[in-house]
């Protein structure tokens, strides 16, 4: 089930932006995996676990996430996150209010929330190691804020925002795109730009996020995260690009019960 390295999950720990991809997966313990000086634990479920077989049906998603080095030095800042998720979980932001990363830019998270609330697809916290030379690496804590970004060219776009402050203040703004693709047992590709945290000399080490709106379009019931079940199994694939040209790959697939 790809224990070397379940990238998927610890991809979607460090952004918490790979929303379809880990809603595809369920974990009831912590994976743990150690691959070199890094060590990644990261954890997810989603509700409800029972899926119908045909039909696509809302689900919520819950993730957790850290990662370290075993000599407790400064880790690696991710770069990239590329994810190919199986064909039977779907994102749905037909309808939603959009925000743009314009809008997002230079913000706390409360403004960030006044500004663009009604967008808002997921919240968390997660936590940065900040290592600038010569100084001791110091740790900013930070919620966290998913916004639907609207569809574009038949593309998704999703937008994850943090706000550091003291002794750094900046917000990060990760854009996401979600396409979709014909890839055999996968259907969506998402695809994540990290950009600079504190000029290059932050790095995320964890997270936890949920993830989930319900909301009416058109006068119907709608569903920002859905999935279906029809064979017993969901499945997902990634790699993760690293400053220093590192870069890690794997899979992961994680049963579900089907119903109808």
């Amino acid at each position: 089930m790809g224990r070397r390295l379940t990238l998927t999950l610890f991809a979607a720990a460090l952004l918490a932006l790979t929303v379809v991809s880990l809603a595809l997966a369920k974990n009831e313990k912590p994976i743990v995996v150690t691959v070199g000086n890094l060590r990644l634990t990261a954890n997810g479920n989603f509700s409800p676990t029972l899926l119908p077989k045909n039909e696509l049906a809302p689900i919520t998603l819950n993730l957790s996430g850290k990662i370290e080095t075993l000599d407790h030095t400064h880790p690696p800042a991710i770069q990239e996150v590329i994810v190919e998720t199986d064909k039977n979980g779907s994102i749905n932001a037909k309808g939603l209010p959009v925000c743009s990363s314009g809008k997002l830019q230079a913000q706390t998270t409360a403004k960030a929330r006044g500004i663009c609330g009604s967008a808002i697809v997921g919240e968390g916290t997660t936590s940065v190691e900040v290592a600038f030379p010569e100084q001791r690496p110091f740790i900013i804590k930070s919620e966290l804020l998913v916004f639907n970004g609207g569809l574009s060219g038949g593309k998704t776009k999703v937008f994850v925002h943090a706000y550091l402050s003291s002794p750094v203040s900046a917000a990060v703004v990760v854009p996401v795109t979600v396409s979709k693709i014909h890839h055999g047992r996968y259907g969506l590709k998402t695809v994540a730009k990290v950009p600079k945290i504190a000029g290059g000399y932050g790095s995320p080490l964890s997270f936890s996020l949920k993830v989930g709106r319900k909301f009416t379009f058109k006068g119907k019931k709608q569903s920002y995260l859905l999935a279906k079940c029809p064979d017993g199994h969901l499945q997902a694939k990634g790699v993760g690009i690293f400053s220093g040209n590192l870069r890690l790959a794997g899979s992961l697939v994680r049963s579900c019960t089907p119903k109808g």
